[in-house]
């Protein structure tokens, strides 16, 4: 199954176009430009989202180490952008990343939290280097601060929607992983 996963979401990562879901440069560079920016990017919700139901159906430890591995992989991935550092397949890996998100929730994929972990993680670096690589001039320490918290909030509501979704039965946080997959599918080839 996992094969299976993996394999579906190399072929979509492969077939991408970029998301093109962020915001002018010349907007970035505030707290709150930071914070909002998350916000108004339908790839960065879905895969935020998706992140925290993933680590609710995982329970335990993952409720936060998961989130938390990706906010601070993101930060590396961010400083990483900031210093010039130039990572291949940026956009591609995002896309990858919000199908690939969810169709481990729509399997419902029980990981050990450090591999679950590593997983976010990696697709967080990316995300983290679209952030840093689009920010140009504009002040990184407010805007990488404001995405940071944004980030952790979007992983808190997939949490809490995971575990209220628990309750009516395992198969509704699949349909979501599901959906997950459908909308990063629309927006890489829409």
């Amino acid at each position: 199954m996992l094969k299976r996963l993996s394999l579906t979401a190399a072929m979509f990562a492969a077939a991408a176009a970029p998301a093109f879901a962020h915001l002018d440069p010349a907007e970035h560079g505030s707290l709150m430009a930071g914070i909002s920016h998350p916000l108004f990017g339908a790839d960065h919700i879905l895969a935020m989202v998706a992140v925290g139901v993933w680590a609710s159906q995982i329970g335990g430890r993952a409720l936060w180490a998961v989130p938390a591995a990706f906010v601070s992989m993101m930060a590396v991935g961010f400083g990483l952008a900031v210093a010039g550092v130039e990572l291949p397949f940026v956009e591609p890996a995002i896309l990858a990343s919000v199908i690939g998100l969810g169709l481990l929730v729509a399997a419902a994929v029980r990981l050990p939290v450090a591999a679950s972990a590593a997983v976010v993680g990696l697709f967080a670096l990316f995300h983290g280097h679209a952030h840093g690589g689009e920010l140009g001039a504009a002040g990184a320490l407010q805007f990488g601060l404001g995405f940071l918290v944004a980030t952790a909030a979007l992983h808190g509501a997939g949490v809490a929607l995971g575990l209220g979704v628990s309750r009516l039965g395992p198969a509704v946080a699949r349909i979501l992983g599901l959906a997950t997959v459908v909308g990063g599918a629309a927006i890489a080839f829409g």
